[in-house]
């Protein structure tokens, strides 16, 4: 078996705000199976300055992964721990291989276009007119759960948005969540989150940095907002530290990309743990191509979870590749009358 990696810039149809700054496009990379006229694609979905393999060697290690791909799946999962891009890229693109179509990777309902997977409407951070035409927007899509990216701009006008969505939509119509990204500072963060209790929100998540547990831990104690973990889970790759990671903060909710938390392996790792605990989680794709968003998406949809999922990124670039994913009144459907267009020979 030959396998070869790639990389592929994609690029934003506008520049979309985070609490980390301003994003304009997103560097990822693929790693290529071939045998005997076969092939398989796997999606290495790193994000710069948040993956926990940002690291100068990552090339290096995708080169050591291809010329050791004799090793196979299990082993080299073993040896690219921390390397958790690299262990879902190589998880996805031997699944690839072995399928009959190449980007079906867990047969199902949902990709025979049977069922759909719910997800939220994703509003990222902006001036206020940008975020509530967004929010308009996502409303008039058929959204019932909407996801506001807060933290980045003047507090009181992120409380004015909430409002607005509130003047209009009560909980039973509009879901709504936010995401702090970690924007909060340790000593405001539960002021901030009383501000917003009174507009029913369904989960806050990252309200403060990661490694701050003692604090976190009091947080997830006394919010009446309940919260969930994301970038917290970042970097925690044995068992052990995991289940101590979340003994101690006791988080309502965790948050879930396979790109970040080692794939598939790692994510249902998270989950049998949450689980007892007693811990409700999601999963969300990470800025992944569609290449990626159609693993994670197959994937989630054999968890049985009936929460919404972060899943609805396909739509963020000019240069994606057309695949049947497909969003409607909310929901992430998998076409079966749309054809997959990538060209293997355009990675060369």
């Amino acid at each position: 078996m030959k396998a070869t990696y790639h990389k592929y810039i994609l690029n934003f149809k506008q520049a979309s705000g985070t609490s980390r700054g301003i994003l304009t496009d997103k560097e990822t990379w693929f790693i290529i199976l071939e045998k005997d006229g076969k092939k398989g694609i796997g999606e290495c979905g790193i994000l710069r300055g948040l993956s926990a393999d940002d690291r100068p060697d990552y090339e290096e290690k995708l080169k050591w992964t291809c010329e050791n791909i004799h090793l196979g799946e299990q082993k080299l999962y073993e040896e690219l721990i921390e390397f958790p891009s690299i262990q879902f890229g190589i998880e996805m693109a031997f699944l690839s291989f072995q399928s009959k179509n190449s980007f079906v990777l867990f047969p199902s309902d949902f990709t025979k276009s049977v069922k759909s997977i719910p997800i939220n409407g994703l509003v990222w951070m902006g001036d206020e007119a940008f975020m509530k035409s967004q929010i308009q927007t996502k409303i008039d899509e058929g959204f019932s759960c909407v996801k506001l990216k807060i933290g980045a701009i003047d507090f009181d006008t992120e409380i004015a948005l909430l409002r607005f969505i509130r003047a209009n939509f009560d909980e039973n119509q509009i879901e709504i969540r936010v995401d702090a990204n970690g924007a909060f500072s340790v000593n405001e963060a539960l002021n901030k989150i009383n501000q917003i209790t009174g507009f029913k929100i369904h989960s806050i998540e990252q309200p403060i940095k990661i490694n701050n547990t003692d604090t976190m831990s009091v947080l997830c104690k006394n919010s009446q907002i309940p919260i969930a973990l994301d970038e917290e889970l970042i970097g925690v790759f044995l068992k052990q530290k995991k289940e101590e990671l979340l003994l101690k903060i006791r988080p309502q909710f965790i948050v879930l990309k396979p790109s970040f938390v080692g794939g598939i392996r790692g994510t249902l790792e998270w989950i049998s743990l949450a689980e007892k605990l007693n811990i409700g989680w999601w999963i969300t794709s990470a800025l992944e191509s569609n290449i990626g968003l159609n693993a994670i998406a197959q994937f989630t949809f054999l968890q049985n979870n009936l929460l919404p999922q972060g899943l609805g990124t396909g739509s963020l670039y000019t240069n994606n590749f057309d695949s049947p994913l497909t969003v409607s009144e909310g929901q992430l459907w998998y076409d079966t009358n749309k054809e997959w267009e990538i060209n293997f020979d355009d990675f060369k």
